[in-house]
């Protein structure tokens, strides 16, 4: 996407969008500051999104998805230069391998991106593999599994290195589909004995996010189920070992910004995977179903950031995981991405002096009044001028359509591809 394009976008649409930044930036206190943090505030795409997602039914390609690792750094690349916000790529191994290393880093580099967290996968088995996942692997109850797990994971870390990441993120899909199907004490030590042996392969400058599930594949029991059981296995491998979230691994009602709050405090915290949900799982885009959630979340996350010091925007890792089965992924990725920022933006604009006296004084009502002023504060225009401001788009999707970008990759890469991931 040449900058004189969305240069071009913008200037047709500038005057209409300085009226409502103006309007909105003098009833905000700080303004400037509420778009310096904005503005660097970035969040990783997957190289599994960028396809169009899958279910257990079927899966029907968008057109145009990219065919190679290449093409998928070149649509985050077009992301971020759409949105200015997404300037780093998160790896699935062996989705995503990538033949050579540093031409891969220099060709991100030239889309101006780096690599985020890579993701191990153990829970699918892979084309040649020796050993089955059927029954878990680095719970499993062979050895030998366990070890094939583990040697996986301690591979993914050294194509990291090559790439400059700096963490590790683990999912397993291990569990149980019946009673007695295991031994729930004895498949949780040999986890924690097969992590531990991952752990000792980081690099010194290395984080392992751990990440939890209460169900699926699995529908009596995961062995790493909730955030309580990850945060025991990171208390115990060590300083290294977090506890990832994703917002759709949540069973009905959990309150997810307490959950939040608590590792934050605990210094446990590895970061999001961010994705929306109306009924379990369902890795809809983020803010689409419950955007009041999103905020509460990010209202926890400013406030327990800021009491511990943390730079908001690498303080922690933020990354979207969904899935788009009726959606163009691009777009999608740029709904989410839009979604995230302004949740953010509404939480920076939270009165914290005043809820904190309404607190301490127990007054329910104007703790609520608080935070709900915040949330309906039509923040749009701040999170597009600070777009603006790094070079992005006013409106990105709007780009996206009128240059008919997805025209041009079907064009490019054909009909019927179909990319690699979910």
């Amino acid at each position: 996407m040449e900058q004189y394009i969305i240069d071009e976008h913008n200037n047709r649409q500038l005057k209409q969008h300085q009226g409502k930044f103006g309007f909105v930036a003098g009833e905000i206190p700080k303004a400037e500051e509420v778009l310096r943090k904005l503005e660097a505030f970035n969040i990783a795409i997957p190289s599994w999104a960028l396809g169009t997602g899958g279910t257990r039914f079927g899966r029907f390609s968008g057109g145009g998805e990219p065919r190679s690792l290449e093409e998928k750094i070149e649509d985050v690349g077009l992301i971020h230069a759409l949105n200015r916000s997404s300037n780093s790529i998160s790896l699935h191994i062996p989705w995503d391998i990538p033949e050579n290393a540093p031409s891969i880093k220099n060709l991100a580099a030239q889309f101006g991106l780096h690599f985020d967290a890579v993701n191990s996968n153990t829970f699918q088995d892979q084309p040649g593999q020796k050993l089955s996942y059927k029954f878990g692997s680095l719970h499993h109850v062979d050895k030998a599994v366990r070890g094939q797990a583990i040697a996986h994971n301690i591979e993914v870390i050294k194509h990291g290195v090559a790439l400059g990441s700096k963490a590790l993120s683990v999912w397993l899909s291990d569990g149980s589909n019946f009673p007695g199907q295991l031994n729930f004490r004895g498949a949780f030590q040999r986890t924690l004995e097969s992590l531990q042996q991952i752990y000792e392969s980081l690099p010194a400058d290395w984080k392992m996010w751990i990440e939890y599930k209460p169900f699926e594949p699995n529908f009596y029991s995961t062995t790493i189920g909730d955030w309580g059981q990850s945060y025991l296995l990171a208390s115990k491998l060590g300083d290294k070992a977090l506890t990832l979230v994703d917002l759709g691994h949540h069973l009905h009602g959990t309150n997810i910004e307490q959950i939040v709050s608590l590792l934050l405090m605990e210094g446990k915290l590895a970061g999001f995977h961010f994705n929306d949900s109306k009924y379990s799982d369902d890795d809809l885009t983020v803010g689409s179903i419950n955007p009041y959630q999103l905020f509460l979340i990010f209202n926890e996350l400013v406030e327990g950031m800021d009491a511990r010091g943390m730079d908001h925007a690498t303080g922690i890792g933020w990354m979207i995981d969904a899935s788009h089965n009726v959606k163009d992924p691009i777009e999608d990725l740029l709904q989410s991405v839009e979604a995230i920022k302004i949740a953010y933006a509404q939480a920076l604009l939270v009165d914290k002096t005043a809820l904190t006296q309404a607190q301490q004084e127990n007054d329910v009502a104007k703790a609520q009044e608080i935070l709900q002023n915040a949330y309906r504060t039509d923040v749009r225009p701040l999170v597009a001028e600070a777009r603006l401001k790094a070079g992005g788009a006013l409106n990105p999707i709007s780009v996206f359509r009128e240059q008919e970008v997805r025209k041009q990759l079907i064009k490019k890469r054909g009909e019927k591809t179909v990319a690699t991931g979910l």
